[in-house]
């Protein structure tokens, strides 16, 4: 049944509590940007096909959001997949998908924008479109709907979904998105016919429109390709768009403060591109040359994206951060500006070999428990052959330098089903694992915990890889290496060995190298119910199955090996590699034969730390004719003044010499080294992939555990002890609508600090291991209950007069989500109790539709009030996770009635306005629990269910109006109500009540 609406004019309001995480839908984030759709050219929905929490994390969102809003011609908006519960609401409610910013259609925007990450999204974006208002194939649209558009690494290889995309930017999106955005409305206003638009489109350069190409059969591989353009002046093959880093800084703020992202960090994009060569890596591939930002434009970017979005975690991310010239320095003077500031860092896919000793050192401060590499590969051989520059010797020599320095835990990422792979290559990624324990428990000691945990996943061959043509094992294969793993690992205890499901990763491969074709069995498995495909609990194979047979589709074309000479279907878009390079290193691969890293001096594997030993190097930096055109002096010259900028003139400490820093060469055997394998190339992305502008691929997204190779640790820095606690004590008074009625308490708790970051009010920390900013809550409120009256207690580094404080609290409620607002602060002294010896009970307006209760709304209530007062028990059946329990309500219910003008006139404060009558409820607060103000509403005003106990709320909306302390012990209704405000009450409380909920109760307690 739907609620009382929660959200003024948007057209989910009256059922959001029904769904999960209703947040995902509600906006209203700090950073978020609302224009005037009026005032500007152009309006952009940027669309990730996804649900909230991924979308959120995804970097490229971020460049985009900002450039477009930063424009005064162009708006930029969101949306997201709606989970499989919203879309069942909005399709039985005949409601359009909406965006977060001004809840339009998508059918309303100019130009819907998504971004193609990863090939199992495809059904999302059907479900987008179709729900949005707009039709599903390019060809259905007519002159008024928008312009369906997408990039990002999957824009590489379209064609499965290109029947159902208007166009496509390949390449760095910065300066296409607004090209394109301003270019088609201009147009469109101008009375041109749409498909003139396209070809005006299609005339930019870097933007490929299918409909504008003729396709044919390919002989060779019966797969269909993009044969030639239709129209004269438009681009064959398309080539990517490039763009110079630094002329596009990274956006220092983006939305922030809705439900917890996958990634709930800022995450800062240092280099684009990676220099390794990694033959399965797309990303290493696609987004050549390796382009750095400015190291001070960085650290500005970490510092103003720390004090904006108030984060207290940031990640320096790249493809292969450890190839960053200047990574060493850079880590360095980000760790000392951030940790006086409390806020950790995290580097992504970073290498411990090579790296000066004392980096690892200032990485440890962040207190992670466990880091993560990916040798890919069990034996040296498979590592020479997917062109992995690592050794086994390497890896180990990373296993005693992480678990030397206290690490207890390493994460190894491996993959099965690689070119020319045996059962040896296979068992040696067990026996690799069990060797880096072996070196991992005698580097940490005797006693000390070593944890080496092996992760495998199945290798997809991804276009415009050297591995492109190569086959992917059949799932029977990929099951008997599974459980030749199993068997491997029985005798190894320190190893714990996961692997993956490889339906998903089939229909990956499928799409990956599909063609045009396919849209049609995409459609049909989409109209049957294919939804979030790459989520392994909503996979539907049988729905896929059925889609292949009904159009007679032969996966095996798709999976084999295909003919190096043949034309395959995505070789109309040029990437920027030279014809041929691809298909060398794949003969190379077959042979076992190593390319070395390009950008570096031969024999070495990472770059110089220090302005003094860069400058001695005169000798060549390799380049091995991928193609892309790279300026090697330019390369060299830039590294200098970065580490010039970053004060990196002298080495630091001793730097390895010898056979220990030389790496293997091209064709020749692997010398040990004294390093550690670098965390792949393909994994920098997962941590949060960029779309459109600087989309870094989600690879492995089919496996979603190799995430976590990207994640940096969450620990905060170590701090000195306080003495005592430290900081002085201040109790806030806030209150959440809107939105914030619509976010779980965790999340309200993770916004608070930040809120703190934004005004500039430093928190004080709890000692131990783990410290966090010292606040205490009060009880929690279920999901959809408003609040004017909430508190927390939290300890603050500044001694601040009622002015400042009162100052504080302005600031911080224009530094806050919509819907939260702080309303007052007091101080507190050293003999003022806690929040928990205070909270005795809490004043609700029940609020119901008048319609909804009848014509003597107010009578009807009233009876029923004095019928539960009376009664001697009030039992309802309360479940929680599936487990019952019966709860008597009537031993907290401590008084009930009607409420008059003045309940009203708070829920109008709420937001909650209409013909509405109320009921004011004042309830018990307890040690020992509490009760939910929708059992409250479901005792008074509810009917009977069919379980025992049950008994269903009517739609309602509750508001709590007061939490309160009592002069008298709880439970007594004569016991005199006080504010928490009123400390000279607080302290008089002799017999304090017992002590409220703690955090860890409040899902039984409000």
């Amino acid at each position: 049944m739907d609620s009382l609406p929660l959200l003024a004019d948007h057209p989910y309001a009256s059922f959001l509590d029904q769904v999960e995480k209703p947040a995902r839908y509600a906006g209203g984030e700090v950073g978020s940007v609302v224009k005037d759709w009026a005032s500007v050219e152009a309006r952009v929905c940027l669309a990730f096909p996804d649900v909230y929490d991924i979308g959120m994390s995804h970097l490229g969102f971020k460049i985009l959001y900002k450039l477009l809003n930063d424009d005064p011609r162009t708006l930029a908006e969101r949306c997201y997949a709606p989970w499989v519960d919203m879309e069942a609401q909005l399709v039985k409610r005949g409601l359009p998908l909406v965006s977060l910013e001004s809840a339009r259609p998508l059918r309303d925007f100019d130009v819907v924008g998504f971004s193609l990450q990863f090939e199992l999204t495809y059904s999302n974006i059907l479900t987008m479109l179709h729900l949005g208002g707009v039709p599903l194939r390019a060809e259905d649209r007519g002159e008024d709907d928008p312009i369906v558009i997408a990039g990002g690494p999957t824009a590489t290889h379209p064609e499965p979904i290109a029947p159902f995309l208007d166009a496509l930017v390949i390449g760095d999106g910065e300066e296409k998105a607004t090209e394109v955005a301003l270019t088609w409305t201009r147009l469109k206003r101008e009375g041109v016919p749409r498909r003139e638009r396209l070809i005006a489109i299609a005339r930019l350069g870097a933007v490929y429109v299918p409909s504008l190409y003729a396709t044919r059969l390919d002989p060779d591989t019966g797969l269909e390709v993009v044969d030639r353009p239709l129209v004269d002046g438009i681009p064959f093959p398309v080539e990517r768009a490039l763009v110079d880093l630094n002329q596009y800084p990274f956006p220092d703020e983006s939305p922030t403060g809705g439900p917890e992202a996958i990634f709930d960090r800022m995450s800062i994009e240092i280099a684009r591109g990676c220099t390794e060569g990694c033959r399965f890596c797309q990303a290493g591939m696609i987004y050549r040359p390796v382009r750095e930002r400015d190291p001070e434009q960085i650290v500005d970017t970490v510092m103003r994206a720390v004090q904006k979005s108030g984060q207290d975690e940031v990640s320096l991310t790249a493809l292969s951060t450890a190839d960053v010239s200047c990574i060493s320095p850079l880590v360095k003077k980000v760790t000392d500006r951030l940790t006086k500031e409390r806020i950790s860092l995290g580097v992504s896919s970073l290498r411990a070999y090579g790296l000066e000793p004392d980096l690892l050192d200032e990485l440890k401060r962040v207190r992670a428990t466990g880091l993560t590499f990916a040798p890919e590969a069990g034996t040296q051989r498979m590592r020479d052959v997917v062109n992995k520059n690592v050794t086994e010797e390497q890896l180990l020599e990373t296993a005693e330098r992480v678990f030397s320095r206290g690490w207890g835990k390493m994460k190894l990422y491996f993959m099965i089903g690689l070119p020319t792979e045996t059962d040896e290559d296979v068992r040696g990624i067990v026996e690799t694992g069990a060797r880096a324990a072996g070196a991992g428990r005698r580097a940490a000691g005797k006693g000390k915990p070593v944890d080496v945990t092996v992760s495998v996943s199945t290798h997809v061959p991804k276009p415009h890889t050297p591995f492109q043509w190569a086959a992917m094992d059949a799932l029977a294969e990929v099951g008997r290496k599974q459980q030749l793993l199993k068997d491997t690992v029985r005798p190894y205890r320190a190893v714990t060995l996961k692997t993956h499901e490889a339906h998903a990763s089939v229909l990956e491969g499928i799409f990956a190298r599909g063609d045009r074709p396919l849209a049609d069995v995409l459609e049909r498995a989409w109209r049957s119910g294919a939804r979030f495909d790459s989520w392994d609990d909503q996979l539907k194979l049988s729905v896929w199955e059925e889609a292949f047979a009904h159009f007679g589709v032969d996966r095996a074309r798709y999976l084999g090996t295909l003919p190096v000479t043949a034309r395959l279907p995505w070789d109309h878009i040029d990437v920027g590699l030279e014809e041929g390079f691809l298909a060398k290193e794949y003969r190379k691969a077959l042979q076992s034969r190593l390319s070395p890293p390009c950008g570096k001096v031969a024999g070495t594997f990472v770059h110089h730390t220090n302005l003094e030993d860069a400058r001695a190097d005169t000798r060549r930096l390799v380049c091995y004719d991928c193609g892309v055109a790279c300026d090697m002096t330019q390369m060299r010259e830039e590294r200098l003044t970065f580490l010039d900028r970053l004060g990196a003139h002298k080495r630091s400490l001793p730097v390895l010499t010898g056979a220990a820093a030389s790496p293997p060469a091209d064709a020749a055997p692997s010398p040990a080294a004294a390093s550690s394998p670098a965390e792949p190339a393909h994994l920098g992305g997962a941590e949060s992939p960029p779309a459109g502008a600087a989309e870094l691929p989600r690879e492995s997204a089919e496996d979603p555990s190799r995430a976590e190779a990207a994640a940096p640790p969450r620990a905060k820095p170590r701090a000195p002890a306080p003495k005592g606690r430290g900081g002085f004590r201040y109790r806030f008074c806030f209150e959440k609508t809107g939105p914030m009625a619509l976010l779980g308490h965790l999340d309200v708790v993770r916004e608070l600090p930040r809120v703190l970051r934004r005004v500039g009010a430093p928190m004080t920390y709890t000692a131990g291991f783990h410290p966090k900013p010292d606040m205490t809550f009060s009880p929690a409120l279920s999901l959809g209950v408003i609040s004017l009256d909430e508190y927390v207690d939290l300890r603050l580094e500044r001694d601040l007069d009622p002015a400042a404080l009162e100052a504080l609290v302005a600031s911080m409620s224009a530094a806050s989500p919509r819907g939260l607002a702080f309303r007052g602060a007091v101080k507190l002294g050293p003999e003022d109790p806690a929040l928990s010896k205070l909270i005795a009970g809490a004043r609700y307006a029940l609020a119901f539709a008048r319609s909804a209760v009848g014509a003597d709304a107010e009578a009807v209530l009233a009876a029923r009030c004095s019928a539960a007062l009376s009664a001697a028990s009030l039992p309802i059946r309360r479940e929680i996770e599936r487990i019952a329990k019966m709860v008597d309500v009537r031993q907290y219910l401590v008084r009930a009635e009607v409420g008059g003008p003045d309940v009203l006139s708070a829920l109008a404060r709420a937001g909650l306005v209409g013909d509405l009558v109320a009921l004011e409820v004042e309830v018990d607060i307890r040690g020992s629990g509490a009760v939910k103000s929708s059992e409250v509403a479901a005792v008074i005003a509810g009917e009977p269910g069919g379980a025992p106990g049950a008994i269903a709320p009517p739609p309602h909306r509750a508001v709590r109006l007061q939490l309160f302390g009592r002069a008298a012990p709880s439970g007594s209704a004569a016991g005199e109500r006080f504010s928490l405000f009123d400390l000279e009450r607080a302290r008089r409380v002799k017999s304090a009540p017992e002590p409220a909920p703690s955090i860890a109760l409040a899902a039984d307690a409000e």
